[in-house]
């Protein structure tokens, strides 16, 4: 019995100490597509993006053309296939290349989070768009940090 009860007091202490740990934890919560969506830095990546689409485009017309002044169905399908080759390797690269950068900015913004984080004492910062209720909203300053 008295084993029972000691178990159960400290059983007890453990509880309340571990309730007493997660209530003092700061809490902030932040909304990452209007920081994502505010980024100068994505801004400009979309905008080289659709650059360099149009680019590809400009270059795409420009093929066609050029097959399309063969005279021999042989030359066309020649030409079509060597074509197609390009534009898929063309295609490939600009596409890994968006996403490297966009990783890049990915791990740049994270960082901004949890540096605003920490200098206001957080000790966990979540997504706003899983949070029903609760958390300190530090999505204006994290927008203002993000370059």
């Amino acid at each position: 019995m008295k084993k029972t009860l000691s178990l159960a007091i400290t059983a007890l202490i453990l509880g309340s100490s571990l309730f007493s740990a997660a209530q003092a934890q700061k809490v902030a919560v932040v909304d990452v597509q209007a920081v994502v969506a505010k980024s100068a830095q994505v801004q400009a990546l979309k905008k080289e993006q659709q650059t360099k689409m149009q680019e590809l485009d400009k270059w795409l017309k420009t093929a066609q053309t050029d097959v399309q002044k063969q005279q021999t169905n042989e030359g066309k399908e020649k030409l079509l296939k060597k074509y197609n080759n390009e534009f898929a390797k063309k295609k490939e690269a600009i596409a890994k290349e968006y996403q490297t950068k966009l990783k890049e900015i990915d791990k740049s913004i994270t960082g901004t989070i949890e540096t605003q984080a920490k200098l206001k004492g957080y000790d966990m910062v979540v997504s706003k768009s899983v949070v029903v209720f609760g958390g300190d909203d530090i999505t204006a300053e994290v927008q203002k940090a993000v370059k």
